[in-house]
């Protein structure tokens, strides 16, 4: 047994060692200000869809696998309600759950100061610490299971006899929850074997079964997703490998992906890790600093390199899960560093700016002391998208329009979904547009054919009319409703009265081959 694995055995045979109070503390007052944070803000475009769309409970869903859809639909029936706090709940506390997980694996690698700074970065990068922390989104529920599979690797790869069994089951358990939550986390599971491949104390692993009972098992956790491809057309599966097709050759935008992930994690924070990532592959490396470094580079070199040729655009939190491995390194190295005057500065600068930054956040969303500013100099006051759209729904019930059992639509998935959790869960909400995602799933429109329906939709869009003919025998056009903050209009809504639905549009209306439109 090699002395590093000697010491990550002493460090699980003494774990009463630890003081957790300092990463209680963090936890906990990182988690009341999330809460707070929550409960001020609306949700945005995605967790609105999310939470409009999963109101159908399923075993499989068209994004993403359904963690993230089952732990929303859980806490609003549970609680009885669908308060951005509420909806938003599990997802703050599987981050309370990812801040003692990262503060783990540090204690692991080093120790717990290391752990303690490893928190604390990943709180003050708005990636994890404001998007993932608190939003209605997969990555929630992701990191953390990726977090608790990293965890038991560090505790299996020096165990022996059952407890090697019990800690690679758990590995592959928590790695079947990756998945269960996003499809990318198979990237940094590859990241595991790719390990076990390059690194020669633990390639022995290779020729026993564990690793293999993990695979297994991880595989029956995630095994409802693949059922429910299989009867619904293999949408989602198609949907998310569409995004890695298109083959047009720019060089360049591996650049450009990396450093759009450097704006979201922090630069500061994506520099030295980048830094420290090379240095887990140098000769010599500390195997679990290596461990970390394979399970942090398949997502970073992966999404980089399918934005070179890939016609769909790259979103820069994509790659997240392999920053997320390098935390704990990141916290050894503040760690070791903190006698320094710039390091302490810089760390409390960072947490200043995040806090300030979603302070005003809320205060625009709650207030709206910025007016129309942000409109003289942004294409849309992005107060809006912040925002909870309940004006609409006060607007339309006033006018007789949301009649019990009443069915309303919008033209595309976004705006069904910012105006679909305005409206609530007794509303039925259609998306009349080829691209329904999973609303099309939830509510297809072929259950609804012939009906009279209410189609809402966000201008401008002067085709409005015209698009909506195509779905209906007539439509007539009502008065306009508003999305209003504080007296201010920030967006108008067209209204309209669609007179018998039909199914599929017009008969030459271009639709998106390459997605599974459900009927």
């Amino acid at each position: 047994m090699t002395s590093e694995a000697a010491n990550v055995c002493r460090q699980q045979k003494q774990p009463h060692s630890m003081k957790l109070s300092p990463i209680l503390r963090l936890i906990a007052a990182t988690t009341l200000i999330r809460l707070a944070f929550a409960a001020t803000t609306g949700l945005g475009v995605d967790e609105s869809y999310m939470v409009t769309a999963g109101r159908v409970l399923s075993l499989g869903y068209f994004d993403h696998p359904p963690a993230s859809w089952w732990l929303s639909w859980g806490a609003s029936h549970l609680l009885g309600t669908e308060a951005p706090v509420v909806v938003r709940l599990p997802f703050i506390l599987l981050f309370a759950l990812s801040q003692f997980l990262v503060w783990r694996i540090g204690c692991v690698i080093a120790d717990r100061r290391a752990g303690y700074w490893a928190a604390v970065a990943l709180n003050v990068s708005p990636v994890f610490g404001v998007t993932t922390a608190s939003w209605v989104l997969p990555d929630g529920p992701l990191d953390t299971a990726l977090l608790g599979a990293a965890l038991c690797l560090l505790y299996a790869l020096p165990a022996s006899g059952r407890r090697a069994m019990g800690w690679w089951a758990a590995a592959g358990v928590c790695a079947g929850l990756a998945l269960f939550s996003k499809y990318s986390a198979v990237l940094t599971i590859a990241g595991a074997f790719l390990y076990l491949a390059v690194d020669p104390a633990h390639r022995r692993w290779l020729l026993r079964p564990h690793p293999y009972i993990a695979a297994i098992l991880a595989v029956l956790v995630f095994s409802p997703v693949p059922i429910w491809n299989a009867t619904h057309g293999w949408a989602s599966f198609a949907f998310q490998g569409d995004r890695a097709t298109g083959f047009r050759f720019r060089p360049l935008m591996p650049l450009q992906t990396l450093g759009g992930e450097a704006l979201f994690v922090l630069p500061w924070i994506w520099m030295p890790m980048m830094i420290l990532l090379a240095q887990g592959f140098r000769r010599g490396a500390v195997w679990s600093h290596r461990l970390l470094c394979c399970l942090a580079a398949p997502p970073i070199v992966v999404f980089a390199l399918i934005s070179a040729w890939s016609s769909q655009r790259i979103l820069y939190h994509w790659a997240a899960p392999g920053y997320l491995m390098l935390f704990p390194l990141l916290g050894e190295r503040i760690a070791g560093r903190l006698d320094r005057a710039w390091v302490r500065r810089l760390v409390a600068g960072s947490a200043a700016l995040v806090l300030v930054a979603v302070t005003v956040v809320a205060t625009q969303i709650q207030f709206d002391w910025l007016g129309g500013r942000l409109a003289t100099v942004m294409r849309n006051d992005p107060t809006a998208e912040g925002l909870d759209w309940t004006s609409v729904r006060e607007e339309l019930r006033a006018r007789g329009l949301l009649a019990p059992g009443a069915v309303v639509a919008a033209l595309n998935w976004r705006d069904a979904g910012k105006i679909g959790y305005a409206l609530g869960p007794d509303v039925t909400m259609l998306c009349l547009n080829a691209d329904s995602r999973q609303l099309g799933f939830a509510d297809p429109v072929r259950a609804f054919a012939g009906r009279d329906v209410i189609v809402v939709v966000v201008d401008p869009n002067p085709r409005a009319v015209d698009e909506a003919k195509t779905w209906f025998r007539s439509v007539e056009v009502l008065q306009p409703a508003s999305v209003v903050s504080d007296g201010r209009v920030l967006r108008t809504v067209t209204v309209l009265r669609g007179e018998g639905l039909g199914t599929g549009g017009a008969p030459g209306q271009k639709r998106e081959t390459h997605l599974v439109i459900p009927e």
